[in-house]
């Protein structure tokens, strides 16, 4: 089982394996539609699409965030029509040095499945590679016999955790946005610019290495020590939106750094409430 990453050799070689379900998570924040023209135009063989608005991000209310978590049983019934099953090894990939198949892999954890992996260079590797691609649409053999969502509640904290341990011991924020915007400076996308009081930054492309692969295990470690890690239990991650923290919360797991968790609201969710304080660098 393949619980982090999977290189694109490995996944080649359970391309036409039975029990693994590939997933292009090809989306595009500035771009709506753009991830599903990309996967119509070209796409490993045998993935499916899932969008980021419809599957991947549940109800907005205007006060929870750009991306809420989307519902667990929504979600769960999403794996199943796309074929996957208690025993189904689930892969994700992007663009590559994305963050879209990251939301996913958290997903399919959050709900109960961790047999769930990201290709690791995503589909730019994969062509790099030289393996093929299709435009065929992509069919499931039969649905998938998942149980119900097993929802790992201690995944994922809310705005009120998160307040609580404000400037404790017990908690270090890492924003994964990029130091221009933890910094309130350039900030385009939310209206107000800033970061939750106390947090450190680590952008998610820090964990990518000029090939656009995850860096290896032992150079994250360091560099996460070096952010201040010392108790990955400690750590609560976020960005703008609960997308691109997924990247770090991975690459944690990867480095063997374990039990951290996702604020999934974000900065959208924190500045909603103005009684929620702001910082600036």
């Amino acid at each position: 089982m393949y619980e982090t990453l999977v290189d694109p050799s490995t996944l080649s070689e359970h391309r036409d394996d039975p029990e693994w379900v590939v997933i292009d998570c090809r989306n595009d924040l500035a771009a709506a539609g753009a991830g599903e023209r990309a996967y119509v135009r070209a796409h490993i063989p045998g993935a499916f699409h899932t969008s980021l608005e419809r599957v991947l991000t549940g109800k907005k209310s205007g006060r929870n965030g750009r991306h809420p978590l989307p519902e667990p049983e929504r979600f769960a019934r999403f794996l199943g029509q796309i074929g996957v099953g208690e025993r189904t090894q689930v892969v994700a990939y992007d663009a590559g040095s994305d963050m879209y198949a990251a939301r996913l892999w958290f997903l399919c954890r959050w709900v109960g499945h961790p047999a769930a992996a990201v290709l690791d260079g995503g589909y730019a590797a994969w062509s790099a590679g030289g393996y093929p691609v299709t435009a065929e649409t992509s069919q499931a053999a039969q649905p998938g016999a998942l149980r119900a969502p097993r929802i790992c509640h201690e995944m994922a904290l809310d705005a009120g955790e998160v307040m609580a341990r404000l400037h404790s011991e017990r908690q270090l924020v890492l924003d994964a946005r990029s130091p221009d915007r933890f910094a309130g400076q350039n900030e385009t996308i939310d209206p107000v610019a800033g970061h939750i009081p106390g947090a450190r930054n680590r952008w998610y492309k820090e964990n990518y290495d000029g090939r656009g692969r995850m860096k290896t295990a032992e150079r994250l470690r360091a560099e996460f020590a070096a952010a201040g890690v010392e108790a990955p239990e400690r750590v609560v991650h976020q960005c703008g939106s609960g997308i691109s923290a997924c990247v770090n919360l991975l690459a944690m797991e990867h480095a063997g750094l374990t039990a951290s968790r996702l604020y999934a609201g974000s900065w959208s969710e924190w500045i909603a409430d103005p009684t929620r304080p702001v910082a600036r660098a």
